[in-house]
């Protein structure tokens, strides 16, 4: 499943990101990760948090980024819920079509049942088609 937390730069997205993933690891039987541009956000997860700093890995492109979703989820067969805090950068997608990478996260959240957490920088209303059913919280 993939779930989308919209709307426009500084509006309080990671915010909304962080207290969801700290709240989701006290009831959750799996693990929970936290993929971010940086280890800024460190002291605000809980230690029960796998934080990973994509930035320290060489990703560059949308597909390259499914792999690593990939190889992640493939390491830990544990893996509940993966919070995604600024996609579009994360995923290289920045101005770009997100509708083919959106699909593949839900096939990969389908098959292997893990829950994906999206804050993307876009107003929800000018999401793809396949994204604006995702939205849970629109700022």
């Amino acid at each position: 499943m993939v779930q989308i937390i919209a709307g426009e730069k500084g509006k309080g997205k990671t915010k909304h990101l962080l207290d969801m993933a700290n709240a989701e690891v006290k009831d959750a039987k799996g693990s929970v990760v936290y993929l971010d541009k940086s280890s800024k956000h460190m002291y605000e997860l809980s230690n029960k948090i796998r934080l990973i700093n994509v930035g320290e890995y060489p990703i560059l492109s949308s597909d390259g980024f499914v792999g690593f979703i990939s190889g992640i989820i493939s390491q830990d067969h544990d893996v509940e819920t993966m919070f995604l805090d600024s996609f579009l950068k994360l995923s290289c997608l920045e101005g770009e079509d997100i509708t083919s990478t959106i699909d593949s996260l839900e096939k990969l959240g389908d098959k292997y049942k893990v829950n994906f957490v999206l804050s993307i920088s876009i107003d929800a209303g000018l999401l793809p088609e396949n994204a604006k059913k995702d939205v849970i919280v629109s700022l």
